[in-house]
């Protein structure tokens, strides 16, 4: 490694430990170089010093629910998540589902389950319409995700893109003029930086069986297509397989721990990075999305590129230039402290356990990130409640959540789905006052379920692991000088205490004038006493299902 480039990730505060593992590998001679931008100077630099100058928008932070459609090629074969890693990975379950649906992956992967893919039944305004009666302010969709295919008209992934091949639709626009038409702001989801070792799976071929040794097609070349339908197109442009293996690559497990372009992870080649970058920079500049999810601990390929710094700044500044004040929102895993500064921290698939001084997300599913036949079979989708409950914990905390629902291959939902969907949207229309605009109270709640709270692990994964929540657990948000306080569950008593408002409290030394039931509007008695605030609800209230929100004035 040269001298100035050591330097520069010191400077970047890159801890020594990951120093001495990034270092050893003399890949990394040709990784330092970096995608010649031509940005001109903004707002903002393509450093984490610059970066960390910016703010939230107050669209996102008012808006706090945001459904994804995190919907791609891979909800084609209806057999969850992360397919087209997972087929190549001889006795797993999705290999032995290809095998049966599709054939040997030496003879149909990915590339042709692709081909298959024609989204029949897709109708962006119908979902986004549903979505915007649930009560969603902000739409993402999935612009990459980590099979390489780009979902909308793409110069830089210019044949393996969703308007050339499948569906020859473009998706990302589709979703965005419905989205825009019903007014929520737009995002992307954005995951194609980690193919290069994602797709390692692909170089393989079966250890047993008829066809022990015979490779997969992850190393086919553009030659070898004559005669097939793919004939003119370089599955190299798609699968990017033309490297060596990372190191234990073939121990399944190891991709999550090289997440971060350590441990011996194979190094993505300048062409690779620079290719990334434009195409990330031209779904920024022809779509003008609000919003960017980046499925990578921290930016696309930090530490081993500044690429996804300039994206970054480039997006920030473009915000800036085009709208008057930053209205961009980017966000990120797995970060520092300091990183927080730079973007929004993307908790997947769980949530903090403490009032996050900064605003966050989490992002999760009803099922399987990618549509998954036999969640539907068996009814293991999450329920209404469940998403509620989410919902209300994260608001308490300063944060927002994201919620996919998994689209079958053809874009359609199914009836499960979409009876959880209405139900959800009935609760936010009766309730939404208590969740829309608030913000944190002076702490996050009370009951025991906060003190079981299963601790953060990776970038989240800690959703469902705690104590459930009771009618004694509640969950405060405030708005201007309202105060929301949500019972957890529907009390089957008349009467509830909570007992952070009791007489002297000192998070509540006010004087409290009305308490009414946020659902109707309806007065509720009340009386403050050294145990709590005793609310009563008369026998003939009408209470919402799943959690009861009130508001204290």
């Amino acid at each position: 490694m040269k001298r100035r480039t050591l330097l520069r990730y010191i400077a970047a505060g890159i801890p020594g430990l990951y120093l001495t593992q990034v270092a050893k590998a003399s890949l990394l001679q040709h990784m330092i170089g970096h995608p010649n931008t031509g940005l001109p100077k903004g707002t903002f630099q393509p450093t984490w010093e610059s970066l960390k100058n910016y703010q939230t928008p107050e669209w996102f932070r008012d808006a706090k629910f945001g459904m994804w459609a995190h919907w791609g090629p891979q909800c084609q074969p209806e057999a969850g998540d992360w397919y087209a890693r997972h087929m190549y990975m001889e006795g797993s379950g999705q290999y032995k589902f290809h095998l049966k649906k599709y054939g040997h992956p030496s003879k149909f992967g990915f590339k042709d389950v692709i081909n298959t893919w024609k989204a029949e039944k897709w109708d962006p305004q119908a979902i986004v319409d549903l979505y915007h009666r649930t009560g969603a302010k902000y739409f993402m969709a999935l612009a990459n995700h980590h099979d390489n295919l780009d979902l909308y008209d793409s110069s830089y992934q210019k044949n393996w893109n969703s308007t050339k091949i499948g569906p020859k639709k473009d998706i990302v626009k589709g979703w965005s003029d419905a989205a825009r038409k019903r007014g929520l702001h737009f995002g992307v989801s954005v995951h194609a930086a980690h193919a290069w070792s994602w797709f390692e799976t692909a170089q393989r071929s079966d250890k047993s069986g008829p066809l022990a040794g015979v490779p997969y097609d992850g190393k086919l070349t553009k030659a070898q297509g004559k005669g097939q339908w793919w004939e003119g197109l370089d599955p190299q442009e798609l699968y990017a397989q033309n490297h060596a293996l990372s190191e234990n690559s073939l121990d399944d497990g190891m991709i999550h721990r090289q997440w971060n372009w350590g441990n011996g992870v194979s190094i993505p080649d300048q062409k690779y990075i620079e290719n990334f970058y434009k195409r990330t920079i031209e779904l920024i500049d022809k779509y003008g999305p609000d919003m960017i999810y980046f499925d990578d601990s921290q930016l696309p390929l930090w530490p081993i590129s500044d690429a996804g710094l300039k994206i970054a700044s480039h997006f920030y500044n473009k915000s800036i230039k085009e709208k008057g004040s930053l209205q961009a929102v980017i966000t990120g895993k797995i970060l520092d402290v300091e990183q927080r500064k730079a973007m929004v921290w993307d908790i997947e698939r769980g949530q903090s356990n403490a009032i996050e001084p900064l605003p966050w997300q989490t992002d999760t599913c009803i099922g399987d990130w990618h549509y998954n036949r036999e969640v539907y079979d068996q009814n293991r989708y999450k329920t209404p409640q469940s998403v509620i409950h989410t919902l209300i914990d994260v608001v308490s905390k300063n944060g927002n959540l994201m919620l996919n629902i998994p689209l079958r291959g053809d874009g359609n939902m199914d009836e499960l789905e979409a009876k959880i969907v209405e139900e959800i949207g009935q609760w936010m229309r009766e309730n939404g006052e208590s969740i829309y605009k608030t913000r944190p109270w002076k702490i996050f709640g009370e009951g025991p379920a906060q003190q079981a709270a299963a601790a953060l692990t990776a970038q989240g994964f800690n959703e469902g692991k705690g104590k459930s929540f009771t009618v004694e657990d509640v969950r405060f948000a405030t708005k201007g000088d309202v105060l929301f306080a949500t019972i957890m569950s529907v009390p089957q008593k008349d009467v509830i205490f909570i007992k952070s408002l009791a007489e002297n409290s000192p998070y509540y030394r006010q004087k409290i004038n009305k308490v009414e039931l946020v659902a109707t509007g309806a007065p509720l008695p009340f009386s403050r006493t050294a145990d709590g605030l005793k609310v009563t609800f008369p026998a003939h209230s009408k209470l919402p299902s799943f959690a009861v929100p009130i508001k204290i004035s």
